[in-house]
């Protein structure tokens, strides 16, 4: 992928005209920039990418949420069943018996 990267930026070297506002809004100012067509390809495809790992994580963020909560509940659950174990353990006189 890189490879194919170097060729398109060394095959895209002319320089561009970015207008960053457009014309019918000139009476607020023409602001353009003039960057080369790769490095233009290459920010369009960067900000491509941090938008999709934003949208993913906002998608995913249900899911992060329903494991924790199953998590938390999970480990409880478990502390009170050690509980459980250990205090009937002790009253017990049968597996007191079964244990000696």
């Amino acid at each position: 992928i890189l490879i194919a990267i170097v060729v398109l930026a060394v095959a895209n070297r002319g320089m561009v005209t970015l207008h960053l506002l457009p014309e019918g809004l000139s009476a607020l100012g023409q602001r353009s920039i003039e960057l080369p067509l790769h490095l233009v390809g290459l920010g369009l495809i960067l900000l491509g990418m941090i938008l999709g790992y934003i949208l993913e994580w906002l998608r995913e963020h249900k899911h992060r949420r329903r494991a924790s909560i199953k998590s938390r509940e999970a480990a409880e659950l478990n502390r009170e069943v050690t509980q459980l174990r250990k205090a009937n353990a002790k009253d017990d006189e049968v597996l007191a018996l079964i244990g000696n």
